[in-house]
């Protein structure tokens, strides 16, 4: 038990170095277009990123896991490749992509087994992109965490890489944004049971506000963030 909280406090961690920091998830253009300028909406935004995580990339990350479990291997190469088809803007592409080569360099390097070498030779030789949900999934795995808490280490990373970004761009303190992050993470428990309940063939990561802002910050003349 004490082994599996400190590696979801290491692998939690939201300066973890697999590249988060350098993305802002589309909160720099709802910054700028006066979508969000206050708490509320903060929040309101962060709870929509969590929305489109739990019924895509979380739903990914419970499929790569059970095919590890089973020793389906093969799977894993579909469901990279369902993750990245169903982004449409193409910074979220480039994110998920280059987390998740990160992470997997970063696994291989603290723990030299098969199952990373392998994914990241695939990564290599483009035969797969290597998204970060099924890379992240490979890691609990390997560490023997559950599906609950692997869904509880993504939402966390989903909403602390927003409001580091928003507290950076916005006029908000660290107590605002830490209450934020603890009303977000009284809902994790809607959000797991919805991945839960999400067939692979419904995952979508359809948001229409966050991809349009996606899109907006891919022309924007000023930029701190990748997305």
């Amino acid at each position: 038990m004490v082994l599996n909280i400190a590696r979801i406090l290491q692998f939690g961690d939201s300066v973890l170095p697999v590249g988060a920091f350098t993305f802002s998830c589309g909160i720099e253009s709802a910054i700028s277009c006066g979508i969000v300028y206050d708490r509320q909406t903060l929040k309101q935004y962060v709870c929509t990123a969590l929305l489109q995580a739990a019924k895509c990339d979380a739903v990914a990350q419970i499929q790569a896991m059970r095919a590890c479990r089973s020793n389906k291997l093969n799977e894993l190469k579909s469901i990279d490749n369902d993750v990245i088809s169903r982004k449409l803007s193409p910074e979220s592409r480039l994110m998920t992509q280059r987390m998740g080569k990160k992470l997997t360099e970063l696994s291989a390097a603290i723990y030299p087994v098969r199952l990373f070498n392998w994914w990241l030779e695939q990564i290599r030789q483009s035969h797969v992109i290597g998204t970060y949900p099924v890379s992240h999934a490979l890691l609990m795995h390997h560490l023997e965490l559950d599906e609950e808490a692997m869904l509880a280490m993504h939402f966390y990373g989903v909403a602390t890489t927003i409001l580091s970004a928003a507290q950076r761009l916005m006029r908000i303190t660290h107590l605002d944004s830490q209450k934020i992050l603890a009303e977000a993470t009284s809902l994790f428990p809607d959000y797991a049971e919805m991945t839960l309940n999400t067939r692979p063939e419904e995952m979508s990561s359809f948001s229409p506000v966050i991809d349009i802002l996606a899109a907006v910050h891919v022309d924007a003349h000023v930029r701190l963030f990748m997305n």
